[in-house]
């Protein structure tokens, strides 16, 4: 009876307004030209692209040796840091997971022989580490660089932080990038020297310490750069820029994954530094930027990649969707992701695949140098086994020959017995 009702007031309804129909929807209205209100034909946003093994990115030693590393660097600081060059290890024995040592910390110290140097401390017969003079050598140069590089890390910091939606990020997030911007440790300890005036420590929610920023200048992104240089892009407001293509060897794509992809490549790009409020999350000018602030942030980093879970911390502060690791999935033309050390590495391929696109970052010649000492300690252990290995069985052949000798003497003197 109700439905019948309705049925009814409806067209009565219509009876009514059709006279009124051609003035009240005749009219004519122009939509602005608005910088996000570009319609896709092909939106596809939700595209799946299997993951496929690439040799290349997985070999790539200083990027997968980076783990191992990081500990190593911090216990090295502990020693360069102390007045006399050495520490007991009572001093970092209980620091393992601070320095995130994966196991006990006098352990993880003998497994590198050729950095860290042990003897037998004044009191108690303590174990003491020093840094080999090769490892003292380099944090020289490691010390050097920092202080000639001081402007370029400071960059690298201010782009982080301009990238983010407030211009300011937590202290604590900013410290657990400084390994991949490549900051000392103590960066944030001594900014008088480390930070310049348009830096200022600011009171944020939830009683968080933040560094923030003020937006000055426009700040050219390394796309935009690029694509400068090759003629392709002439820094208009709404201007597309085509993203830089390293497909994997026989990756097979659908045509409609095609052509999402040839229509993805035409769309406007929006700067990684500009305001994203006005943008449609789910359109994909909005994922067209989230692979342009990924592409940003992983060309500020030593080694052009992270681990993907150390980059969710960054979700809230740079606008990015829940499910920012799709992207990297979505994008395997540009990102690679490697499953080496039981963990999950976003790799930029542009770095690897074309040295000029991107800027080397001064720190990575250093830890390259560190890594070739931790490939010497592997030799050192290795001959150690073998030397301990030949000692123990020459040790067993003087005891079986020895055994030999005393059986020998045993029978002789028995037969002279029996013949008397």
């Amino acid at each position: 009876m109700f439905f019948n009702f309705e049925k009814s007031a409806a067209r009565t309804i219509r009876k009514l307004l059709k006279p009124f129909e051609k003035s009240i929807f005749s009219f004519k209205y122009k939509i602005p030209s608005l910088a996000f209100s570009h319609i896709q034909t092909h939106s596809y946003v939700n595209v799946y692209m299997k993951w496929k093994k690439e040799s290349y990115y997985d070999s790539i030693e200083h990027i997968h040796q980076s783990i191992q590393l990081k500990p190593i660097i911090a216990l090295k600081n502990c020693i360069a840091q102390d007045p006399n060059g050495c520490i007991p290890i009572s001093a970092v024995s209980k620091r393992g997971l601070q320095l995130d040592v994966p196991m006990k910390v006098a352990r993880f110290m003998r497994q590198y022989p050729s950095i860290f140097e042990e003897f037998t401390g004044p009191e108690y017969n303590l174990p003491w580490f020093r840094l080999t003079s090769e490892a003292a050598e380099i944090d020289k140069d490691e010390k050097r660089i920092y202080e000639e590089c001081r402007e370029d890390l400071r960059s690298r910091l201010r782009k982080m932080i301009l990238m983010t939606r407030e211009n300011v990020l937590p202290l604590k997030i900013i410290q657990g990038m400084q390994w991949y911007l490549g900051l000392p440790d103590d960066f944030l300890q001594y900014p008088e020297q480390n930070l310049d005036e348009s830096f200022r420590f600011v009171e944020m929610e939830d009683g968080l310490k933040g560094l923030a920023l003020e937006r000055g200048e426009k700040v050219c992104y390394v796309i935009e750069k690029n694509a400068m240089k090759r003629g392709l892009y002439f820094g208009g407001p709404m201007e597309a820029i085509e993203f830089p293509f390293f497909p994997p060897k026989g990756l097979r794509l659908k045509r409609k994954i095609e052509n999402w992809l040839h229509e993805f490549q035409k769309l406007p790009y929006i700067s990684p530094y500009d305001d994203l409020s006005n943008l449609d999350p789910n359109s994909d000018i909005a994922e067209k930027r989230l692979v342009g602030v990924l592409h940003e942030l992983l060309s500020l980093f030593v080694e052009h990649s992270a681990e993907r879970k150390k980059l969710f911390c960054l979700e809230k502060h740079f606008g990015l969707p829940q499910k920012v690791h799709k992207a990297f999935e979505r994008h395997p033309h540009m990102f690679y992701l490697s499953f080496r050390n039981k963990t999950c590495t976003v790799i930029l391929k542009e770095a690897y695949s074309n040295e000029s696109a991107i800027e080397k970052h001064p720190l990575l010649r250093v830890r390259k140098k560190y890594i070739k000492l931790m490939k010497e300690s592997e030799v050192i252990l290795r001959n150690r086994r073998t030397n301990n290995r030949f000692s123990n069985c020459s040790a067993k052949l003087d005891l079986d020959s020895n055994d030999l000798d005393e059986r020998g003497h045993e029978m002789a003197v028995s037969s002279v017995e029996q013949v008397t």
